[in-house]
């Protein structure tokens, strides 16, 4: 018999995502997991509530390092109350930083204080007022429109391409929470190339952080974490070389693959095709590849500006020599209290070009600051679970509970368990170069009584923050992503999963090869 068709309106709902409307006389219950702000604050509490499980422990330390063998128990000096007013302040310490119980000195992890996320969170608005400067004057829409129109029979061209890039600049120089000013650019555009939003969140997170977890040089991944384990940066990189091609290579394929369906038939879109979405790519224009002198002009510089950031961010010195080395007399070193200000100072510049003056130019600085707040108070209550965590004194009990797992290991398992020791640590401080500097003095020793190499020791460190990194809720790279692409958590995480368990898979056969060769 055959099957009525199903109306209009149900493909519709079908398309833009929502679920089948249910039979008359009877209601369908789904499960769907709660917002963003929902899940932190519910993870907020249960590691708070962990804290009264979990014994209270630390290691001393040396010039900010944990010495192996040096655990202790602890006693947390705070009263039922303080620990009460802790949790409501994870949020406000989640900005701006914890002081720490013992020495009082409110300064980097490594000091033994907790930072918070202010320079992130007032970079994200810095980068919001930026990016909204520049797409009032015109010269947005109008490049992305030439790109579409060359491109639109390319898509799959431009995916890689900016993949590419975005890849290479995780592995080189750490390019992680900078892209979350490209969501702005890339969704109108990938949108008018008839993909959708999640698209959007492979080419951007899925590619920074794979590109992180294959690190080949990057200094807040391996610099870190080979300082930390005693070995020079460039130990290793033939490994973490291959690893970039391959897990690279993967994750663009799984993007292009679900990119290409999606174009093909945009009802297999795990996000859907909202009207909102329609109407932004139907306001890409891509009938003129003409763009005005002035516009070529406010895009050069907005391009140069994030050039300039590249530049800024790298410690060259150390990459060409290694860790500790002298920086160059033209290294800068900036981070981001410094991009705050470079971003703010060509919002301006760029509204001046674009000729706006006066209330318009304000108006747009503060609209933009508005439209990336959600983003920028979803990366605080992300930090603010770290910080209950360093609060509560678990975070070292939890390493020194990881660490006798790897202890007398050899050969091919030491690789994959230093892997999976990494793996909930990486949950708990999604700081990369704040869990290198906590772990690997701890963990890169035991390489030498397994018979491998220091080198491999930070390889697994670095595939098993990677995997965890593409989908930890208390990461800024990952909540506050999908936050400005309007994709739902609990969707994004269904969508990735296959990929992750490709990467697991992936570094779990690299380094028992490489254990054993």
């Amino acid at each position: 018999m055959t099957q009525p068709s199903p109306s209009p309106a149900t493909e519709a709902a079908h398309v833009a995502g929502a679920p089948d409307p249910a039979p008359a006389g009877r209601r369908r219950r789904r499960f769907a997991l709660p917002n963003t702000y929902a899940i932190l604050v519910a993870l907020t509490a249960v590691v708070w509530a962990l804290g009264f499980v979990v014994p209270a422990g630390q290691y001393d330390l040396v010039d900010g390092a944990p010495v192996p063998g040096s655990y202790h128990h602890v006693e947390v000096d705070a009263s039922f109350g303080d620990r009460v007013l802790d949790l409501f302040q994870a949020p406000v310490n989640g900005l701006y930083g914890v002081e720490d119980p013992g020495s009082g000195f409110v300064g980097p992890y490594e000091s033994g204080s907790l930072t918070g996320a202010a320079g992130v969170f007032l970079f994200v608005l810095a980068i919001g007022a930026f990016i909204v400067t520049t797409t009032r004057t015109g010269a947005v829409d109008a490049g992305i429109g030439r790109v579409a129109a060359r491109f639109r029979d390319r898509g799959a061209a431009v995916i890689v391409a900016l993949m590419v890039l975005i890849t290479l600049g995780g592995s080189t120089f750490g390019l992680g929470e900078e892209t979350l000013g490209f969501y702005a650019i890339l969704i109108p555009l990938l949108l008018s190339l008839g993909f959708d939003r999640m698209t959007a969140v492979g080419v951007v997170l899925v590619g920074s952080v794979v590109g992180n977890m294959a690190s080949t040089v990057n200094p807040f991944m391996t610099g870190a974490a080979s300082d930390a384990a005693g070995i020079p940066i460039g130990q290793g990189i033939g490994l973490r070389a291959l690893l970039l091609v391959v897990f690279g290579g993967l994750a663009i394929a799984y993007v292009v693959r679900y990119s290409v369906r999606v174009r093909r038939d945009p009802s297999r879109s795990v996000v859907g095709i909202s009207a909102e979405d329609a109407e932004l790519a139907a306001g890409v224009d891509t009938g003129s590849l003409v763009m005005s002198g002035r516009q070529k002009v406010v895009i050069t510089l907005f391009a140069a500006t994030f050039a300039f950031m590249v530049f800024a961010l790298v410690p060259w010195a150390q990459v060409v020599h290694g860790p500790g080395a002298a920086s160059y007399g033209w290294q800068l070193d900036w981070y981001f209290p410094e991009l705050t200000a470079l971003f703010l100072v060509m919002a301006v510049v760029i509204g001046l070009v674009g000729r706006m003056r006066g209330e318009a130019l304000v108006g747009s600085v503060l609209a933009g600051a508005s439209e990336f707040l959600g983003a920028a108070l979803v990366i605080v209550l992300a930090r603010g679970i770290t910080v209950v965590m360093h609060n509560a004194l678990i975070t070292d009990t939890v390493l020194h509970a990881l660490e006798g797992l790897v202890s007398g290991a050899g050969g091919g398992a030491f690789g994959v368990l230093v892997y999976l020791v990494n793996v909930p640590m990486s949950f708990l401080v999604p700081s990369s170069s704040g869990l290198a500097t906590l772990a690997m003095p701890v963990l890169a020793p035991l390489a030498d009584f397994a018979g491998v190499g220091r080198d491999l020791v930070v390889t697994a460190f670095q595939c098993a923050v990677g995997t965890v990194a593409l989908v930890t809720p208390t990461s800024a790279i990952v909540m506050g992503g999908l936050s400005l692409a309007k994709v739902p958590y609990g969707r994004y995480v269904r969508w990735v999963l296959p990929l992750l368990a490709v990467l697991v898979v992936g570094s779990f056969a690299t380094l028992m090869l490489a254990a054993l060769l």
